[in-house]
């Protein structure tokens, strides 16, 4: 029952959207490293985001006043999942799920605990920090993810 919300979330990141024959949302095609698209999605946004040493971006648009999760924290978060081109890949239920923050991407695992609960913002994470040169069913390997989050509650 403990990993029932890994599972939805996994199932969920594989039951991606509606654009291309596969039923797979089409990320951009960006000629040039994940850093400068990372930084061109930034400007086009017009965000203030802040890089952490491991590479992912994150802007907190609201920290939150409860509890601080940390990287093993099993959480409640809200969230919509897309490339930088804003095609969507993945969302949450308004309700959010919840899951081990040890048991989902790296990108998630170090920028999760950077809001307190009742906190959102926006992780900009690296494919080094997602899901690698591989990729996953409807992520291609390589790709930047974009993710809106709101963290509702550490359980």
């Amino acid at each position: 029952m403990k990993y029932l919300g890994v599972l939805v979330l996994v199932v969920a990141m594989m039951s991606c959207g509606d654009d291309e024959g596969n039923g797979c949302p089409q990320p951009p095609n960006f000629d040039g490293t994940e850093e400068q698209e990372i930084q061109a999605y930034i400007a086009d946004n017009n965000l203030n985001a802040t890089r952490t040493n491991s590479g992912l971006y994150y802007v907190i648009e609201n920290p939150g006043t409860g509890n601080q999760p940390t990287s093993t924290s099993n959480v409640r978060v809200a969230y919509r999942g897309y490339f930088t081109n804003g095609n969507v890949f993945d969302e949450s239920p308004d309700d959010g799920i919840s899951f081990g923050l040890n048991q989902v991407i790296p990108g998630w695992t170090e920028g999760i605990p950077l809001f307190r609960e009742g906190g959102n913002g926006i992780l900009l994470i690296p494919s080094s920090l997602g899901y690698g040169s591989r990729g996953t069913n409807c992520i291609p390997g390589g790709t930047v993810l974009v993710f809106d989050v709101d963290l509702i509650r550490v359980n």
